[in-house]
């Protein structure tokens, strides 16, 4: 029975555990959208008024600093870019950081429920603030910037995209962990049964 695999080609392995791949699809996501937003910044010289017929010129930058949405962004987006790591690696040294798999499971969806909430508060506020900055809201007399500030729109847009796809990726990893921890079976120690 030994020799029955003898000449037949090697399967290959699937992959372990999906999550992985998937953890790690998030952790670029939500990295790229902290660096892409991080690292966003246009300046361009506007005419501000007329005087006379002489037009008054300053030179404006547009960067994520000044909106504290976009900041809130950054630190979210980084954070949940942290947390992605640190549980790839959590998975990876498992049998040597945790005796109890239950304690991890319940570990891990804990805090991918909290950078969930996290990543999704960060990417509401800077939609809000994209919206606002490309729409403007006339109610308010607030006139909209992307209109001047195209590039820097185009990247603060890109990284909601990437955002939104870590956290939905996030989110997707969540859910299996919660299911998996319902449906792992409780250990029954030390029962003791005594008989009259």
């Amino acid at each position: 029975m030994a020799f029955e695999n003898r000449g037949k080609p090697a399967v290959e392995k699937p992959i372990k555990d999906w999550r992985h791949v998937v953890r790690m699809v998030s952790f670029l996501a939500t990295a790229s959208a902290t660096l892409v937003m991080a690292f966003s910044k246009e300046t361009k010289t506007l005419v501000v008024a007329n005087i006379g017929g002489v037009p008054i010129k300053a030179t404006i930058s547009a960067k994520f600093q000044h909106t504290p949405a976009f900041v809130f962004f950054v630190i979210a987006n980084g954070m949940a870019s942290l947390h992605n790591l640190l549980m790839i690696m959590a998975e990876v040294f498992r049998d040597k950081m945790f005796n109890n798999r239950g304690v991890h499971l319940v570990m891990i969806a804990i805090l991918d429920m909290m950078t969930v909430a996290l990543a999704s508060a960060g990417g509401g506020a800077a939609l809000f603030m994209a919206m606002l900055g490309k729409n403007g809201n006339s109610h308010a007399r607030w006139s909209k910037i992307c209109d001047k500030f195209d590039s820097y729109c185009d990247r603060s847009g890109g990284a909601l995209i990437a955002s939104f796809v870590g956290l939905v990726l996030l989110l997707l990893i969540t859910v299996h962990s919660i299911i998996k921890l319902l449906n792992h079976p409780k250990p029954i120690n030390n029962i003791d049964i005594t008989l009259p």
